[in-house]
């Protein structure tokens, strides 16, 4: 197998195509579990020559500084605080820029492979402003005012990078300009990881005891990540993610992840076993590390925080925050290392009106809007809410019927074409299909995506008709920037792709499905079609969910 071809599936693709929705969810699920997405080995080749790019540049500005030093001497100076500013503050770039989180084909990017300042620096591309259709702010539609703040977003984030000494009005322009731009499109600001980079940021710029801020952002990262996979979500992404692996191919492996594979692809008591296992280290490291000042206790923490980063960018998952990890592991060996005695308490030092504002606004985006975003989260971003990769994430599919996604290519102004469009500078049709039809597995093997065997035959009626685009997918093409955050492909983007594509009656429909929220038991779904509007709602009952295999096996199911 060469480096840029996919592993075939194990069936022929001409003939999966007509088959009837829940035979092809069978096939396309069977073949996940053994295969995963079958990612070509170039792939990973390119990850790793970002991961290579992202460390060699920050090594970069680091040499500016006289302080720091050569990148040979490293071991000397890599835990010094100028050496994370500078760090936060070029991930926040990285971000950004489309360089990271949402980049490359595990995300349906191919060519380009990233979306980010093309998109954000091009007048006309679509936008999700806060306040949709409010004057000067409101528009679909990306203006001069939006590309303008976005470059000088980037233009403050080199000088700062650039400067051989940080003080915090350095820092000023950064804080400022990232939330400014979150009002005119809430992709940057969910682009931009806000709620790590730019928090921290804040603590920079405000914060006489910085480093105490910045590590009460970095242990809640931990915490309300665990606290996210309280549920019965977390066990199927274990599976769906070993399956996928670069360093999990054992067919044996793979195929222990699930009760009874070929037939019953729901977790298995090992995968389980492994996500309670994978829960509680994410909630033990920041206790762990709370409670040690340095010394044995810290050292346990770190380890365990070693193991817990590796384990998760060695599987190389699907939205692929492969630099994210490097930067908390980063993050984790200075604030709760090098500066495991600083105590969160002493944000306060001194007690001023600014350290007060700041400690108010680290308790909001720290305790609250996790807080909330757990119990109703519907209301907050799952970044915004810290539910880091736990399988219960707002999502949506989007069914175009026979060839009118075509809209999207007259409609849009965008720099990615559509994702066929895309395989085919790479691949004949059939690899192409049997590539991209995998996305559907990787769908409906999670337990969310269950509740599409209910939801589906209030959406269309002939599936053959319609053809499956996930949310993921759309966004990506329409926004420039996808990472798993279904509220950015939900009603908001459909009108916007509506005002804009202009689709009939029927040829687009729309499942929006909501997460599951902390301590609930049902999930919220809705069926729209782009110009008739809402056409179904409903309460899905999670345990009735559970009881389900990945592909529906008995015909016209319905919604509670």
């Amino acid at each position: 197998m060469g480096l840029l071809d996919p592993t075939p599936p194990p069936y022929d693709v001409a003939t999966w195509r007509d088959l009837p929705l829940p035979e092809k969810a069978r096939l396309v699920c069977q073949a996940w579990a053994i295969q995963g997405y079958g990612t070509p080995p170039s792939a990973y080749v390119f990850y790793l020559l970002k991961i290579g790019l992202y460390v060699g540049a920050w090594l970069g500005f680091c040499s500016l500084s006289p302080s720091l030093g050569a990148p040979a001497e490293l071991g000397r100076w890599w835990l010094e605080p100028l050496a994370f500013q500078k760090a936060i503050l070029w991930s926040l770039a990285f971000e950004i820029a489309g360089l990271g989180c949402g980049s490359g084909p595990l995300t349906g990017r191919y060519f380009p492979p990233l979306g980010g300042f093309l998109y954000f620096l091009r007048p006309g591309t679509t936008k999700l402003p806060l306040f949709e259709g409010a004057p000067l702010v409101g528009g679909r539609r990306r203006g001069l005012l939006d590309v303008g703040l976005y470059g000088a977003l980037l233009v403050a984030l080199v000088w700062a990078l650039t400067r051989p000494r940080l003080d915090p009005s350095h820092f000023y322009p950064i804080a400022v300009l990232v939330p400014l731009l979150g009002v005119l499109d809430k992709t940057l600001f969910l682009a931009a990881r806000a709620e790590h980079y730019w928090v921290t940021v804040m603590c920079f710029a405000l914060l006489p005891s910085w480093i105490a801020g910045a590590k009460a952002v970095q242990l809640a990262l931990w915490f309300w990540a665990g606290v996210s996979k309280l549920n019965h979500h977390f066990p199927t992404v274990v599976g769906v993610m070993t399956s996928n692996g670069p360093f999990t191919r054992i067919a044996a492996l793979r195929k222990a992840m699930y009760r009874a594979y070929p037939d019953d692809l729901r977790p298995s008591r090992l995968a389980t076993v492994m996500g309670h296992v994978g829960t509680a280290l994410e909630l033990g490291v920041p206790m762990v590390l709370v409670a040690g000042s340095g010394g044995t206790v810290t050292t346990v923490g770190l380890v365990l925080m070693v193991v817990l980063h590796v384990y998760i960018t060695s599987h190389v998952p699907m939205g692929v925050p492969l630099e994210w990890n490097v930067m908390v592991v980063y993050g984790g060996f200075f604030l709760c290392g090098a500066q495991a005695k600083v105590s969160l308490s002493q944000v306060l030092e001194p007690v001023t009106a600014v350290t007060l504002a700041m400690a108010a606004l680290l308790v909001t985006t720290t305790v609250i809007l996790p807080l909330v975003g757990n119990l109703a989260p519907r209301l907050v971003s799952f970044l915004l809410a810290m539910r880091y990769y736990a399988g219960n994430w707002a999502y949506s599919v989007w069914l175009f019927r026979d060839a009118s996604y075509r809209k999207l290519d007259t409609g849009l102004v965008k720099t990615s074409p559509w994702i066929h469009d895309q395989l085919a500078k790479f691949y004949d049709p059939d690899t192409a299909e049997g590539l991209f039809g995998k996305v559907i597995a990787f769908r409906l093997m999670h337990l969310h995506g269950r509740a599409l065997q209910k939801l589906l035959p209030h959406a269309i009626g002939d599936a053959s008709d319609y053809y499956w685009v996930d949310g993921e997918i759309v966004a990506g093409l329409a926004l420039g920037y996808n990472f798993g955050e279904g509220h950015l492909h939900s009603e908001q983007l459909l009108r916007s792709i509506q005002a804009q594509c202009g689709f009939e009656e029927g040829e687009l429909r729309c499942i929006f499905v909501e997460s599951q929220a902390l301590g609930g038991s049902t999930l919220h779904a809705r069926v729209h079609d782009a110009k008739a509007g809402l056409l179904h709602e409903a309460e899905i009952s999670v345990a009735e969910l559970r009881e389900l295999t990945p592909w529906p096996t008995a015909p016209g199911p319905t919604a509670d």
